[in-house]
């Protein structure tokens, strides 16, 4: 069975907006590995409608640059949870406007290798929820940002986790891997 892997950049203080404006101080080759394991353990990104149309106004206009990521990034298949969207235009992307819940634990059920969210909190955060989730991959960087959206902030109910694996980078960021503590 597959599994849904959500995979955030974290600020000590819990914010996950805009880590551009602070995440790369913190990049190194052991995070490199990290992010590029879990890119090659999947097989499908899964996006909530911001980061889609983040990514579907920037990577785009990168292919045919050589740029491997770029490649990657637009020839994965990308489904794309928004009630708002009415059409999907980034190549290899489907809208799932209905049913979420539903259409991803059928997902979950076909053959293939991980379902991926990249930032996308809000999605996350109801997965997360709903007990479609089944990790949540942070990786918290020693840095407190002040202000942002935060990944947890809406105060929605008590969701038990476990940890299931830790590393500490020599940049003092954790990748911290848990599962709901039920499964």
């Amino acid at each position: 069975m597959r599994k849904i892997a959500a995979g955030l950049f974290v600020s000590l203080d819990g914010v996950t907006e805009s880590p551009e404006k602070w995440h790369f101080t913190y990049f190194s080759d052991e995070m490199g590995a990290a992010v590029g394991a879990q890119m090659a353990a999947a097989d499908t990104m899964l996006l909530g409608r911001r980061t889609y149309e983040e990514f579907a106004g920037y990577w785009p206009s990168q292919a045919g640059t050589g740029n491997q990521l770029a490649d990657q990034m637009n020839d994965t298949p990308k489904l794309v949870v928004s009630t708002t969207l009415d059409t999907v235009e980034w190549q290899n992307s489907t809208l799932i406007k209905d049913n979420v819940v539903e259409e991803l634990t059928k997902l979950k059920e076909q053959p293939g290798k991980d379902i991926s969210i990249t930032g996308s909190a809000t999605l996350v955060r109801s997965l997360l929820r709903a007990g479609v989730l089944d990790e949540l991959r942070l990786l918290v960087h020693p840095i407190v940002v002040g202000s942002g959206k935060r990944l947890f902030e809406d105060g929605g109910d008590q969701v038990p986790l476990k940890l299931i694996d830790s590393q500490t980078f020599s940049t003092g960021v954790l990748y911290l891997t848990y599962a709901p503590a039920d499964k």
